[in-house]
């Protein structure tokens, strides 16, 4: 009776171990009973419209196609985003480029990124008329309010030499995301930090008062730095690649549509986040589509080149920014990178 049920709890332990590889060696080795293999894909930052391309990659079933059953999860930022894709708890995730190397230069995590979302970066500084912040120039003296450890506040030594201010004369205030609209509305704050499709997000919570939302890109000044990466293991890189190519095209595929008809893939994304501000996701959309493909680029789809992952290294260091040793192979798997 003993050895029936050491038997039985082996077994159970083999079927657990068998679902839980990700990256098994057979495509199909993680599937259920569908055949397809379990994919766990974290988005960059919870639900708003400008993650809208995975559900449509989903809803038109190109992950099917590609042999995945992928579960999207709400991520929470990109250097979560990186851990839990470095300890397994996801395969896939979506982070900001320029986080992304900043952080790899300070800590070893065995992720890697395959593909860019964004050819230009969409971190922002944004404000509302009358609260004193209309260029570059009106920034010192001013407070902030940002996440700890955002993308926007990692990155605005870089901004700052690019416009010509001493980002010491700006002060960052520590402030939750999902209140940072409220906030500047209510002008505790003369400025946020925010990617530039939130500006539909702080007019709705400016609604009362109906102000004109102030823009500041990074991207209009530090033109090289990328936006939003896709992220995975460097294991699975380098064991699974053509799973690898797989998933990206199939969400790069969703990415297509959604730079095609923004409207569409807000309404798509809507049936699998119920809650979500339809008018609001359809206009950070459109806002998007320039940063996807902006003008004048000839690329493919989630283009990435060495030599221009090498001067925002480059860019990072001239900015104070610690960046070691770090090479673009450290960051970049380029032979799985999007070719034309």
């Amino acid at each position: 009776m003993r050895l029936r049920r050491s038997v039985i709890a082996l077994m159970a332990v083999l079927g657990l171990a068998v679902v839980s590889a990700c990256g098994g060696g057979d495509d199909k080795a993680s599937g259920g009973d569908n055949g397809l293999q379990k994919v766990s894909y974290l988005t960059s930052f919870n639900t708003f419209g400008r993650e809208a391309y995975a559900y449509v990659a989903l809803d038109k079933g190109y992950f099917k196609d590609a042999g995945f059953d992928v579960k999207i999860t709400p991520g929470s930022g990109t250097v979560d985003v990186m851990k839990l894709v470095a300890g397994g708890q996801a395969d896939y995730g979506i982070g900001d480029f320029t986080a992304f190397a900043i952080t790899l230069a300070k800590q070893k995590l065995p992720v890697t990124s395959v593909g860019m979302i964004h050819q230009r970066s969409m971190a922002a500084i944004m404000s509302l008329e009358g609260l004193g912040i209309n260029t570059p120039k009106d920034l010192p003296g001013k407070t902030i309010g940002d996440q700890p450890g955002s993308t926007n506040t990692v990155m605005f030594p870089v901004y700052a030499k690019a416009v010509g201010i001493d980002a010491k004369s700006v002060t960052f205030l520590p402030s939750p995301p999902p209140g940072l609209p409220t906030l500047l509305a209510s002008g505790k704050v003369q400025g946020i930090g925010q990617f530039v499709v939130g500006e539909p997000l702080i007019a709705k919570a400016d609604k009362e008062k109906h102000r004109k939302v102030i823009t500041l890109p990074y991207g209009d000044k530090v033109p090289d730095l990328y936006g939003n990466t896709i992220i995975t293991r460097t294991d699975l890189a380098k064991d699974h690649p053509d799973q690898v190519k797989k998933f990206t095209n199939a969400l790069l595929k969703g990415l297509q549509d959604t730079l095609d008809d923004p409207a569409a893939a807000a309404a798509i994304m809507k049936k699998y986040v119920p809650d979500m501000d339809l008018d609001v996701a359809t206009q950070e959309l459109k806002i998007m589509q320039t940063y996807i493909k902006p003008k004048n680029f000839d690329g493919p789809l989630g283009d990435v080149t060495q030599e221009r992952v090498q001067k925002i290294i480059s860019l990072l260091k001239e900015s104070n920014i610690p960046m070691g040793s770090i090479r673009p192979d450290d960051l970049v798997t380029m032979s799985l990178a999007p070719k034309s």
